[in-house]
C-alpha cells in the first residue's frame, strides 16, 4: 500500500507540470501594416496567425507598437494623432489611451514605456517627445522640446537609462537624459556611415546600436557606448531589402527587418548580418514597426484531448492515493 501511495503521489506531481507546460505560449510576431491592421505571425516559422487588430479596430496609419507593463498592446495611430490600446490576448480595442492631439500630439511615431512606468511618444510634426501617464494616458509634459529635435521617429531607452531618438531630417540619433529630458549629445553624427532616414533602431544583444537606413536599404551598426560607426551590418539590398523601417532582435538572437516596398519581413543572422530567409512573404501591406511578444495566460486555457487524458490519469492517481490514506486510517 505504501508503495502504491508513493507512486500515485509522485506521478500526480510529475504530470501536472507537464499539463501546464503544454499550454505555455511561444513568442509571436506583431507587425503594424499600412492596411491599418496589426498582423500576427507565429514567432518561429513566420506563419500567418490572424489580423490581431483588424481594420475595424480604428487604426489610421499605425506606425509604432509596444506592449505595456499591463500586457496590453499600444499602437500609435499616426493619421488620427492618437495612441490606441488593445487587449493583449484578444486584440480587441480597450480605449483610446492618448486622445487625439492630447498635449499637442501630431503624427505620433515611436512610443515606449520608461522605467517610471509612463509612456513616451515622438510627435513628429511638432518635433517633440511627449510624456503621458502610463496608467491613465493623461498628458504630463513635453519631455523633449522642439528646440532639440527635428522630425523625431524612433524612441529607445538605452542600457544606460538615457533616451535615444532618431531624427529623420538630420539623419542622426540623439541622446537625452532619461530622467530630465535634457540634451546630452549627437550620439550618431549626421549621416555617419551613410545614414539616410533613420526610422527605427535597437540596441542588440551585444550592446551595439543597429539602425535602419531607409533610403539606402541598409542596416547600420554603431558602437553602443560611443556611437561610432562600425559597419554596414546588412549591406544595401541584401536579401532584397527595400526601404527598411522597423527592426527587432528575435528570441532566437537573429535580426528581423521590415522591408516596406517589398511588403515582407526578412531575417538576418544576428551575429554576422548574413541574410537567412524571407521570414514573412509578400502580401502583408507596407510593414512598418514590429515586435515579438509572449502573450500572458490570464485565463485557464482549454486542454487538448491528450491533455484531458493526462488530467484524468492524474485524477485517478489522486483518488487512489486518497483511498489508501483513508483505508489506513480506518484500520488503525
Amino acid at each position: 500500500m505504501k508503495k502504491i501511495l508513493s507512486i500515485s503521489l509522485v506521478l500526480t506531481a510529475l504530470l501536472l507540470p507537464v499539463i501546464t507546460s503544454n499550454n505555455i505560449n511561444a513568442e509571436e510576431l506583431y507587425v503594424a501594416s499600412s492596411s491599418d491592421e496589426v498582423l500576427r505571425f507565429e514567432g518561429t516559422t513566420g506563419s500567418f496567425i490572424d489580423a490581431f487588430v483588424p481594420e475595424s479596430g480604428g487604426l489610421k496609419s499605425p506606425a509604432g507598437l509596444v506592449f505595456g507593463p499591463d500586457g496590453n498592446l499600444y499602437v500609435s495611430s499616426s493619421s488620427s494623432d492618437e495612441v490606441r490600446r488593445y487587449n493583449g490576448l484578444t486584440g480587441k480595442l480597450i480605449d483610446i489611451f492618448v486622445t487625439a492631439n492630447s498635449g499637442g500630439l501630431n503624427i505620433p511615431q515611436g512610443l515606449i514605456f520608461g522605467s517610471d512606468g509612463n509612456l513616451y511618444v515622438s510627435s513628429t510634426a511638432t518635433s517633440q517627445v511627449l510624456r503621458y501617464n502610463g496608467t491613465t494616458g493623461a498628458f504630463m509634459d513635453v519631455f523633449v522640446s522642439d528646440g532639440d529635435l527635428d522630425f523625431p521617429q524612433g524612441l529607445v531607452f538605452g542600457p544606460d537609462g538615457n533616451l535615444y531618438v532618431s531624427e529623420r531630417e538630420n539623419d542622426t540619433v540623439l541622446k537625452f537624459n532619461g530622467t530630465t529630458g535634457e540634451f546630452i549629445e549627437d550620439f550618431v553624427s549626421a549621416a555617419d556611415g551613410g545614414l539616410d532616414f533613420p526610422f527605427r533602431f535597437v540596441f542588440g544583444p551585444d550592446g551595439d546600436l543597429y539602425v535602419s537606413s531607409t533610403n539606402t536599404d541598409e542596416v547600420l551598426r554603431y558602437d553602443g557606448t560611443t556611437g561610432e560607426f562600425i559597419e554596414d551590418f546588412v549591406s544595401a539590398a541584401d536579401g532584397g531589402l527595400n526601404a527598411p523601417l522597423g527592426l527587432v532582435f528575435g528570441p532566437d538572437g537573429n535580426l528581423y527587418v521590415t522591408s516596406r516596398d517589398n511588403q515582407n519581413i526578412l531575417k538576418y543572422n544576428g551575429t554576422t548580418g548574413d541574410f537567412i530567409n524571407i521570414f514573412v512573404p509578400v502580401g502583408i501591406g507596407g510593414p512598418f514597426d514590429l515586435v515579438f511578444f509572449r502573450p500572458e495566460i490570464l485565463s485557464s486555457p482549454i486542454p487538448t484531448l491528450s491533455e484531458w487524458g493526462l488530467i484524468a490519469l492524474a485524477g485517478v492517481l489522486g483518488i487512489v492515493g486518497f483511498m489508501v490514506i483513508r483505508r489506513r486510517k480506518v484500520t488503525a
